[in-house]
């Protein structure tokens, strides 16, 4: 059955106006202004057509936490963040005890299976931790960081079968080099943050392919001295080293607009990836909710559109999805909506390796595809050449 989108806005590498898309089974089989047969449309009305967003750091939403490890709350979470426009995610594990760690991987792994056209797609996880320098902890526990253990980390990827997408660790910390090298030979993203490494410390991982910034500025040191002597942390580091990529939170609080507009002008729209870093408290109303797993979690308030520690030290991770991302660096910050989906979509699936049929609207990819207005409100998710409901 093919269905074919009409009156919309395209967004690719410019907005284009009298094309048609064109889906089946699954996958978009032409983009076109062409009239060619079809079985079902879809009308949007004079709207932007855009990729289906892509999340690569998520710790959830709809009051669930990926990290409290049970079916409902990561389907909860996927789902919330659904109506938003993500129709591609990694739920994403913060620090956390190692029972608990696993029994998520084990979930997520589970939950893979089940994928299906008009499901929010779980692509694979994501562990934030726990091989983190503890100054630069944040809103991570402090129960749970600590040095590579290669035993523990072995048994990750073990118990994930082929799913666990990524590790986020601080380079600096003995035993991460090794780690690094783990990652690499078995094809899993190594990511650097919450760390306090000095450019001889991150460029040694970046030269065995740690090549992703575990979101930019937060969690990581600038410039610091050392003896006297000053040294790039790890964001200037970010922006020395082209085969870099950076994650950013765009919720327009953890970075402000124009730390945003600085950031894109130093690094480019080709290296950074729009993420959430949303905690459960993403899509509810404001008040107390905890961080990480329900009954081991850092409790904290959310108050005008952030999550804080309730000591207020430390942002909590965000309480944005998708959608306001978007919305923040076209509206606030003034990039072009090409730009903002490039960051939403095109950049965080090369990052991880899905872009072979994701990120894109094009001949051959998943017919995944997010309708909205010029305000950024999403009118119609589609999953797989599904309409997600």
């Amino acid at each position: 059955m093919i269905t074919r989108i009409k009156n919309g806005i395209i967004i690719a590498d410019t907005l284009e106006k009298g094309k048609y898309i064109y889906f089946d089974d699954g996958r978009i089989t032409a983009v076109t202004s062409d009239d060619l047969p079809y079985d079902n449309e879809i009308d949007a009305e004079g709207n932007y057509v855009s990729p289906g967003f892509i999340d690569i750091h998520t710790h959830g939403a709809g009051n669930a936490d990926f990290a409290d490890g049970d079916r409902e709350s990561i389907i909860c979470g996927c789902n919330t963040h659904a109506k938003h426009g993500t129709t591609t995610i990694f739920p994403t594990c913060t620090s956390s005890a190692t029972k608990d760690i696993l029994n998520f991987l084990e979930t997520v792994r589970e939950l893979i299976k089940e994928n299906a056209p008009g499901k929010p797609h779980i692509a694979g996880s994501h562990l934030e931790g726990p091989y983190f320098a503890d100054g630069q902890r944040g809103a991570q526990n402090p129960a749970y960081i600590k040095a590579p253990v290669p035993e523990e980390y072995k048994k990750f990827y073990e118990v994930a079968e082929g799913t666990l997408s990524r590790i986020s660790f601080a380079p600096e910390l003995p035993g991460s080099l090794e780690l690094c090298d783990f990652l690499s030979e078995k094809g899993v993203v190594a990511s650097f943050g919450h760390t306090d490494g000095v450019y001889s410390e991150l460029k040694p991982a970046i030269d065995k392919g740690c090549r992703l910034a575990t979101h930019l500025y937060s969690g990581m040191n600038c410039v610091t001295r050392r003896n006297l002597l000053r040294n790039l942390g790890a964001v200037e580091t970010t922006f020395l080293e082209d085969d870099v990529y950076a994650e950013i939170i765009c919720d327009g609080i953890h970075l402000p607009p124009e730390l945003l507009k600085l950031i894109i002008k130093i690094k480019g729209t080709d290296k950074l990836c729009m993420i959430t870093d949303s905690m459960r408290a993403a899509g509810m109303p404001e008040g107390d909710y905890q961080l990480g797993a329900k009954d081991d979690g850092l409790e904290c308030t959310v108050k005008n559109g952030v999550a804080y520690l309730h000591d207020m030290t430390a942002f909590a991770g965000s309480v944005a999805t998708t959608d306001r991302l978007v919305r923040v660096m076209y509206k606030q910050v003034g990039m072009s909506l090409t730009e903002c989906i490039k960051m939403m979509c095109a950049v965080p699936a090369k990052v991880m390796h899905i872009d072979a049929d994701r990120g894109l609207l094009k001949e051959g990819y998943f017919a995944d595809i997010v309708i909205f207005d010029e305000d950024i409100n999403v009118k119609k998710v589609i999953i797989e050449g599904k309409e997600y409901n």
